[in-house]
């Protein structure tokens, strides 16, 4: 019998398979193996107790990806959630995240939500910028409804993982976009609060057909890894048509006397605020300290 791990909690796995929930181990040949089941693992499992929903995860399914943070497998793609007020965006921690999703090749989303009460119609100038840098970015409002359609449109068929930090919505947007049947949902919330757990874990909800949310823990920082400064550049898009007019190669865009980057901030086509975020964190690895 074939089924996806939902969630992993104190080495029990529950697994989603045909409608129904249950609650498996992990044979001791993985950790053998050095491999663990990850959220999102497609496994196959022995079922121990149809009526308990009991069973052993005896087979881990090949993966198409892996996810790093959070440690999910098998993900589609990425939908960040921001709110266009209430509070305003972080770009800096918006633009952290997308440099993340691009490391690790996961295509990224960018939902700015509570546009009921965006007044000044901030919302489309931001999705005027992030547009430009090539992401599929949407308006939506999760108290009223609006754009949840085309939101549910871009996720349908795909495990999509869905992170944001706090205050911005995204429990009642994730709310908006689960339309699994109540009594399958009930029956994770069921098997996953037996065990007593307050430790907020990455989750796995069923959204439709084939189609999964995974509902990671807001963040709040985010620390750049594994990325030298002189690389930082690869991951704004935007950058890339401009810099065949830059004098030097392997030009930073920050102090070089003709920068193509620089002439298109000043010009209006990258924008001033993507760029500026840039340049902290360019300055940012290049003081982090050497080990």
């Amino acid at each position: 019998m074939r089924g996806k791990i939902i969630k992993g909690i104190a080495g029990f796995y529950y697994v989603y398979s045909e409608g129904a929930v249950y609650e498996c181990k992990a044979k001791g040949v993985f950790r053998k193996d050095n491999r663990k089941p990850l959220v999102g693992d497609d496994v196959e499992l022995d079922i121990l107790d149809e009526e308990k929903k009991l069973g052993n995860i005896k087979e881990l399914l090949p993966r198409h990806s892996e996810l790093i943070r959070p440690a999910v497998a098998n993900v589609d793609q990425a939908l960040v959630i921001f709110s266009i007020v209430k509070p305003k965006p972080n770009f800096n921690l918006l633009d952290r995240f997308l440099i993340m999703m691009e490391q690790q090749k996961i295509p990224c989303i960018i939902c700015f939500n509570k546009q009921d009460i965006d007044e000044n119609d901030d919302g489309a100038e931001y999705k005027r910028i992030y547009s430009a840098c090539g992401y599929e970015t949407l308006s939506v409002s999760a108290g009223e409804g609006t754009g949840i359609d085309e939101l549910k449109a871009l996720l349908k068929g795909k495990t999509t993982t869905v992170a944001g930090p706090s205050g911005v919505g995204k429990s009642s947007l994730v709310n908006c976009l689960q339309t699994v049947t109540v009594m399958e949902t009930g029956q994770i919330s069921r098997k996953i609060e037996r065990g007593k757990h307050t430790t907020r874990h990455t989750e796995l909800l069923a959204a439709g057909e084939d189609t999964y949310i995974l509902d990671t823990p807001g963040f709040s920082s985010l620390g750049l890894f594994d990325l030298e400064k002189e690389d930082l550049g690869l991951f704004y898009p935007e950058f890339a048509e401009h810099e065949k007019y830059c004098r030097f190669g392997g030009c930073s865009h920050i102090s070089e006397p003709v920068c193509g980057v620089r002439d298109a901030v000043q010009e209006g086509t990258v924008s001033q605020m993507r760029y500026d975020n840039y340049v902290l964190l360019y300055n940012e690895l290049k003081d982090k300290k050497k080990y």
